[in-house]
């Protein structure tokens, strides 16, 4: 991937997927890199099926531990698509996006283990 000329935002250099889809490489070109499970971008899809509309529609997912990503597709110059194979595949993940997801795991992950079990719901 080229970084276009007109961005200083740190760019993706590899995208990768390993262990058959449940798990996605993302290194950037200031040299960071973040294993990022496919349960976790799957839980944090940025598409309005999970997000919502606005403030407070945001849907707790669960049942997603065995999820795996079945295809990572280019979105112009700024993002991909990520293909899941519970059927989900409408979340755009902007580079941004998916360093934020990065930088910001484990407080994410905690704060999604925490609202499963305010709701009792299931990572199964």
């Amino acid at each position: 991937m080229t970084n276009p000329a007109s961005t200083t935002a740190p760019w993706p250099s590899e995208l990768r997927l390993k262990d058959k889809g449940r798990l996605l490489v993302v290194a950037f070109d200031d040299g960071q890199s973040f294993d990022l499970p496919a349960e976790y971008l799957r839980v944090e899809s940025p598409s309005a099926e999970v997000q919502g509309h606005g403030p407070g529609q945001r849907t707790t997912q669960d049942g997603k531990r065995g999820v795996a990503i079945t295809d990572v597709a280019p979105t112009g110059n700024y993002a991909v698509r990520l293909v899941f194979d519970d059927g989900h595949s409408t979340g755009i993940y902007g580079f941004g996006y998916l360093r934020e997801l990065g930088l910001g795991r484990e407080k994410r992950w905690a704060a999604y283990l925490n609202e499963l079990k305010a709701k009792g719901l299931s990572r199964d």
